[in-house]
């Protein structure tokens, strides 16, 4: 596992090494913005300690990460005017970077999100900042 840390995208951006929009950080985890977002404001929340599944989550980290989940889902709606918010995770198959991430998006009805085929975006210079701001705000 030490080998995978050394070369995890996302430990770096924890510990401050890797360019991130970061919205939320506490003791335990930190979220960020996709860098391909399937909407913009689409959030990864990841826990600070290297772990690459949902099942590798030490237990008394588990209620902290749903609370995070919860504080990031009504962000999407009160920072960014979105009506809901997807939250999704995948374990080893379709997961992109091996640390347990989970995905906050935000949700309008009609935005044409269908099933499981997540289209990508991406962020005009300068604006994932602004994304980023006002979800912070939301959050403290």
């Amino acid at each position: 596992m030490l080998g995978d840390m050394a070369e995890c995208v996302f430990c770096a951006i924890v510990a401050g090494e890797g360019a991130a929009d970061v919205v939320l950080d506490t003791d335990d985890f930190v979220a960020f913005l996709d860098r391909r977002p399937v909407f913009k404001g689409h959030v990864l929340l990841v826990p600070r300690r290297h772990v690459a599944t949902l099942p590798d989550l030490p237990a008394e980290l588990g209620g902290g990460f749903l609370a995070a989940s919860q504080r990031l889902a009504t962000a999407m709606v009160e920072g960014l005017g979105a009506q809901g918010s997807f939250v999704a995770m995948n374990n080893v198959v379709s997961q992109s970077v091996p640390h347990l991430h989970l995905h906050v998006v935000p949700r309008t009805k009609g935005d044409g999100l269908r099933g499981f085929f997540w289209p990508r975006t991406r962020y005009a210079e300068g604006e994932s900042g602004q994304y980023a701001a006002r979800l912070r705000a939301s959050l403290e």
